[in-house]
């Protein structure tokens, strides 16, 4: 069984995938709520409380876009996996710039969604218990405080981003294989793409870096994945 105060909130408007979701869920022990329109979602995350929140992207009014959106704003360290339609490449990769953490297509097995879930549980605990204060040029990452300052200044990362930069800059100088990325953020059983990693690292860049276009410290190894420049080139 799992943590009991591990909250999964399941927002999907048609029912019979949301109580089949739910059922399998709360079958391996978490805590779970539903929500069958953004509205209701956006008013259960202060009182749920969420650490988890699986999100059909295609609601009645306010759009799963929004609600993203919305986590995004009031509660950065609740992970989100989004849910959407087979086929809808634009779908997934607005949904992972609007800051999900993860997507799975209808239909998906639901021991693959439970199995993404705990993939990412046991990655936000890892770094939640980890004991180091990293640093590269003006970039501080503090692990035991969950923070993330540049030039002292506090920016805030979904976990997702956090492990990311945790991973770079514990191997700072190294060219990092997509493959490897993924596999060790987002675990080795993982069936997605790289377009997941590679809008990962743009809203990243975005974070850390004066120009993204034109990035100092995360650097494309064209044909193989990312470098974090260990000496930050400010020549550019």
């Amino acid at each position: 069984m799992h943590d009991p105060k591990i909250k999964i909130l399941v927002v999907e408007d048609e029912e019979s995938i949301r109580r089949f979701i739910t059922l399998n869920l709360s079958a391996v022990g978490y805590e779970v709520g539903e929500a069958e329109t953004g509205e209701k979602a956006l008013t259960m995350l202060r009182s749920f409380m969420p650490d988890v929140t699986v999100l059909d992207l295609m609601l009645p009014g306010i759009s799963g876009f929004e609600v993203c959106q919305q986590i995004r704003e009031m509660m950065p360290e609740t992970l989100v996996i989004m849910l959407t339609a087979k086929g809808q490449d634009t779908d997934k990769i607005l949904g992972l710039e609007l800051g999900a953490d993860d997507y799975l297509v209808k239909p998906f097995n639901p021991f693959e969604l439970i199995a993404r879930i705990k993939a990412m549980l046991r990655r936000r605990t890892y770094f939640k218990v980890s004991k180091n204060v990293l640093q590269c040029g003006d970039l501080c990452l503090d692990v035991i405080a969950n923070k993330f300052l540049k030039k002292g200044v506090k920016i805030e990362l979904t976990p997702t981003e956090f492990a990311l930069l945790k991973m770079f800059m514990e191997n700072q100088g190294k060219a990092l294989k997509r493959n490897e990325i993924l596999n060790a953020v987002w675990g080795e059983d993982y069936f997605g793409d790289t377009k997941t990693l590679d809008v990962h690292i743009r809203r990243l860049r975005e974070k850390l870096e004066n120009n993204p276009s034109a990035p100092d410290y995360i650097k494309t190894v064209w044909g193989s994945g990312y470098r974090l420049q260990a000496e930050p080139d400010r020549s550019t």
